[in-house]
C-alpha cells in the first residue's frame, strides 16, 4: 500500500485514485490536480478534475485554495476541447447533501460533446 501523503485522507476514494491505489483513465495530471474519466459518463465527454490535496467539500474552501481552483477552471476548457467537446460543455461542482455531492472530495465534472445537454434543474412553470 502506498503511504498516505500529507493532506490526503487514507479512506477517501479520490485520494486513493491520486495515490494510484485505484486505477483511473487519466486525462491530465500535474503537481496540483488530476483529471480522469467518470466511470458512469453522462455524455460523450465526461471527466472529473480534482485537487490532489484532500478537500472534502467546497464548504471547507478558503483563500488558500484559490490557486488550485484557478488551475481547475483554466484546465477545464483546454481538456474539454482535447476530449472532443468542440461546441461547449457544462461544469458541475456538487457540494454537500443539498448539492448531492456523492464523494467527499471536491471534484469538478466537465460534461459535453454530442447533443446539447438537458436543463440543469427544472424551472417552475416551464
Amino acid at each position: 500500500m502506498t503511504p498516505v501523503e500529507p493532506m490526503q485522507d487514507a479512506n477517501c476514494l479520490f485520494c486513493r485514485i491520486v495515490r494510484g491505489e485505484i486505477p483511473s483513465r487519466k486525462v491530465h495530471e500535474d503537481d496540483a490536480v488530476l483529471a480522469f474519466h467518470d466511470i458512469h459518463p453522462l455524455a460523450p465527454v465526461h471527466f472529473l478534475i480534482i485537487p490532489k490535496t484532500h478537500l472534502a467539500s467546497m464548504m471547507d474552501a478558503g483563500d488558500e485554495h484559490q490557486q488550485v481552483f484557478g488551475r481547475m477552471m483554466v484546465l477545464a476548457p483546454k481538456l474539454a476541447r482535447e476530449q472532443g467537446a468542440k461546441d461547449g460543455f457544462r461544469l458541475i461542482l456538487n457540494t454537500g447533501r443539498v448539492g448531492r455531492q456523492e464523494v467527499g472530495h471536491v471534484h469538478l465534472h466537465v460534461i459535453g460533446g454530442g447533443e446539447p445537454l438537458g436543463p440543469m434543474l427544472p424551472r417552475p412553470g416551464r
